[in-house]
């Protein structure tokens, strides 16, 4: 894990979730996948969403597109971009309007992501034509550009072959491509690099952050790799049971983490093991999404639970102007109580990175 240099944007949001709770029916019965979730995403930032799988992140991010499953629907809240509600939107023909155009998804899995019996050029190419209202030359003219500027050299010949004729970072390349080809003003990046090897996953974060620069998009970017969202946000958000509980710039969530369930994933990072020790891990499961939750959600899996955590929701705190948790630890009445010693051995280790690099560059920013 490198050290934390970045600072987040300052401004207005650009797209922003308010009391935001969705729901689905399943065999007759209410599943709730986003619990009145808070979230917002600023003008040419990078903000990462964690937490363990299950915890509504995905769902979260495909309301922004309208691409709920059929048998789930916003139920309350508000997404707001660009000065209109998004939860409001009820027909394909709005969606269109914002899909793919202005805010674009890159998938998890570029094989399903990819149509294999179409090449890959002619499937980037009726998203450019579509979205972008060019005729057939000027859209194939533009993925060719597209291709070249997410490294994809060959791109006349690439642009012919199927999805099967791509290796496995080449694929990721091609739905980053199609992606990018509209000028989005936000791209979500649903964990983009789960399936590639270290090398490779590095390039591919290279690469987003570049085209980030290079035509101004905000990125949310949903991972569960704390490791990855270091070097990339500007800002976390931590999801567990469908709700935001932490919200903060990268280096006040990896610093000064708040929630017991912040500090659980922290100390699961491999890097914190010690020789001869075991690796942590959170003990117990994440609450079923069918089952009315009562307190703090987490307060199950925590060892270090209070009372109150087992009878109300903890309402939110601010920690400082960029910084917020839900949790009663930051109640004036709740006792003191430390982070574990894994997490304080993150923060040590963070500052001395921090001094090194500040003396290797004469005193400058953090490396």
């Amino acid at each position: 894990m490198t050290a934390i240099t970045r600072g987040a944007p300052e401004g207005p949001a650009i797209l922003e979730a308010r009391e935001l709770s969705i729901g689905f029916t399943l065999r007759g019965r209410r599943l709730a996948a986003v619990r009145r979730a808070d979230l917002s995403l600023r003008q040419g930032e990078t903000l990462a969403i964690v937490g363990e799988s299950g915890s509504g992140k995905s769902v979260l991010a495909k309301s922004f597109l309208g691409m709920l499953d059929k048998n789930g629907r916003v139920e309350s809240g508000s997404i707001m971009f660009q000065g209109q509600d998004l939860a409001r939107y009820t027909s394909e023909k709005e969606w269109l309007a914002i899909r793919g155009k202005r805010i674009a998804m890159i998938f998890q899995d570029p094989m399903t992501a990819l149509n294999p019996l179409k090449t890959v050029g002619e499937q980037i190419r009726e998203a450019a034509a579509l979205h972008r209202g060019l005729d057939r030359a000027a859209s194939r003219h533009a993925v060719l550009e597209t291709l070249a500027r997410v490294g994809i050299g060959e791109s006349e010949l690439r642009y012919r072959q199927y999805p099967h004729e791509f290796s496995g970072g080449m694929r990721q390349r091609a739905v980053i491509a199609a992606a990018v080809a509209c000028k989005p003003e936000v791209l979500i990046c649903d964990e983009p690099t789960t399936a590639l090897d270290v090398t490779v996953q590095a390039q591919i974060l290279d690469l987003i952050k570049s085209l980030q620069a290079d035509l101004g998009m905000s990125v949310l970017f949903i991972t569960h790799d704390l490791g990855v969202v270091a070097s990339v946000a500007d800002r976390v958000a931590v999801m567990y049971s469908g709700q935001v509980i932490e919200e903060g710039r990268v280096d006040e969530v990896f610093y000064d983490p708040r929630c017991p369930y912040t500090w659980a994933l922290l100390a699961s990072l491999p890097q914190l093991g010690v020789r001869g020790e075991d690796l942590y891990s959170i003990k117990g499961t994440p609450p079923s999404a069918f089952k009315t939750i009562v307190g703090d959600a987490f307060a199950p899996r925590n060892p270090g639970a209070l009372k109150v955590d087992f009878e109300y929701e903890p309402p939110v705190f601010q920690v400082s102007p960029s910084h917020w948790a839900r949790t009663w630890l930051l109640d004036p009445r709740a006792p003191a109580i430390e982070a574990p010693e894994t997490v304080r051995r993150l923060r040590e280790r963070m500052k001395r990175r921090e001094s090194g690099a500040s003396a290797a560059s004469g005193g400058g920013g953090l490396a």
